[in-house]
């Protein structure tokens, strides 16, 4: 995968992770996203799979997605309104949900370079 294909695949899993957050937290009315139901039941789903699909279209190091994905988020959370007292917390949280995107990335780019051997 040349550079610029990395470029493209990191532009694009940190600002789906800030739409995605800022989204869940325009919709919600709440200051950060994870503080309602819905990005636990739809908006971080939707990153495990955003990390997926980048997995299958970048399959070199993949497991780069879900921390990238999981970065724009942090990154959106900084930029909005909401105290920085948990931060450190909030970035320790942010690096656990992390794991089960790059792991569904790594799984899924596995699956894709497999099926392209047969």
């Amino acid at each position: 995968m040349n550079e610029r294909a990395v470029n493209i695949a990191y532009t694009l899993a940190i600002i789906g992770g800030a739409v995605l957050w800022q989204a869940t937290a325009t919709i919600s009315g709440k200051t950060e996203a994870w503080d309602d139901s819905v990005y636990w039941s739809v908006t971080y789903p939707l990153s495990i799979l955003f990390a997926g699909w980048l997995g299958y279209q970048f399959p070199e190091k993949p497991w780069r997605w879900g921390y990238a994905i999981m970065f724009g988020q942090a990154g959106m959370m900084m930029l909005s309104n909401s105290g920085l007292g948990l931060l450190p917390l909030g970035l320790i949280l942010f690096g656990l949900l992390a794991l089960p995107a790059a792991v569904f990335a790594q799984i899924i780019a596995r699956i894709r370079l497999h099926v392209q051997k047969i």
